[in-house]
């Protein structure tokens, strides 16, 4: 597009489910939400919206964002019934501190089994009204949820689930395809292993498409689930073949910007200037001066996008709705459009 800003305004995934299509859940009532999610967000000067990952909506959890059990319990080779014994069997592994049980248990070889995303991509963007960005969870984060009965080795799973959704992601007709990980930055000593099973995801997805792996330190009610630091993780950041990064960096200490400058050239940046953890509504001048930090940390062209630190599906809808106009005004007024 000719008038395109050097600045793009995007959202990194879940939106807030309108209180309506949790009173009378239908999968008419899906699409035209999704439709009324992608509309908000254009209205409000969202550049590259998302769904608000509707199309993982679930009548029995319609507060959640299926992060997890949305992609695993359809695989083939899982199952989620489970009982004592195997629910403390993976207490154990200590690999989930925040689950007190797993997502599923995989009993053989994971295959697609029920999962569909092409279908899922198609229906959001039969509404979408432009480009729009599709998302899914990382294999990395996915593997850690899962008892194991197997594989007998977490590499050999971890690179089973990849393989299920690197078939998953191509065709998918979205223009942009993110993966989102918020347990790696917790655990940075896995990151050559991440990245492998990531890359191999992002290397099915069509040329043209463009790709992007978003970042964060967790976040349930508020809390930051994972510990750590940025600086730790660029080496990981640096093997992904990715089009650019959504990182956290709102609920984030100064010094994190200090990496941007060391992120390899060939990749685009996207920063958190929305922090979704608490219910303040940045004001543009707000969202403005953390653009220009980050662009005074990176150096020049070097931030793509701008965008909240996650997704907004804990939050009022009339939190979010603010948040994302003025993300728009703020990228609106650092540019002087």
């Amino acid at each position: 597009m000719p008038n395109t800003p050097a600045i793009q305004t995007t959202t990194v995934g879940s939106y807030p489910v309108p209180e309506w299509l949790q009173a009378l859940p239908s999968e008419q009532g899906v699409i035209d939400a999704t439709r009324v999610v992608f509309d908000t967000q254009r209205q409000a000067g969202i550049d590259l919206p998302t769904d608000g990952e509707l199309y993982r909506f679930d009548t029995n959890h319609p507060d959640t964002n299926g992060m997890i059990e949305y992609f695993v319990r359809p695989m083939g080779g899982t199952r989620a019934d489970f009982g004592r014994s195997e629910t403390e069997e993976f207490a154990a592994k200590q690999s989930m501190g925040f689950r007190a049980k797993p997502a599923a248990v995989v009993d053989s070889e994971l295959s697609e089994g029920s999962l569909d995303l092409l279908s899922d991509c198609a229906r959001a963007g039969a509404v979408a009204g432009g480009p729009f960005k599709f998302t899914l969870t990382s294999p990395y984060m996915l593997a850690r949820t899962l008892l194991d009965h197997h594989y007998g080795d977490f590499e050999a799973l971890l690179m089973g689930v990849a393989q299920v959704l690197a078939e998953q992601v191509r065709g998918l007709p979205c223009d942009c395809l993110q993966i989102d990980e918020a347990n790696i930055p917790g655990n940075p000593a896995d990151g050559p292993l991440a990245a492998r099973a990531i890359n191999a995801v992002l290397d099915q997805a069509d040329e043209g498409t463009k790709t992007a792996v978003h970042f964060c330190f967790g976040n349930y009610g508020g809390q930051t689930i994972q510990q750590g630091e940025w600086k730790a993780l660029l080496a990981f950041l640096n093997e992904l073949h990715t089009d650019h990064l959504v990182l956290e960096l709102a609920h984030r200490p100064v010094s994190d910007l200090d990496v941007l400058k060391e992120i390899d050239p060939r990749i685009g940046i996207g920063i958190g200037v929305v922090d979704i953890k608490v219910n303040h509504i940045e004001t543009p001048e707000e969202i403005a001066r953390s653009i220009a930090a980050a662009v005074n940390a990176a150096g020049p062209d070097r931030i793509q996008y701008i965008h909240p630190d996650c997704g907004f599906w804990m939050l009022k809808r009339s939190i979010a709705d603010r948040k994302i106009e003025a993300l728009a005004k703020g990228r609106d007024l650092y540019l002087g459009l």
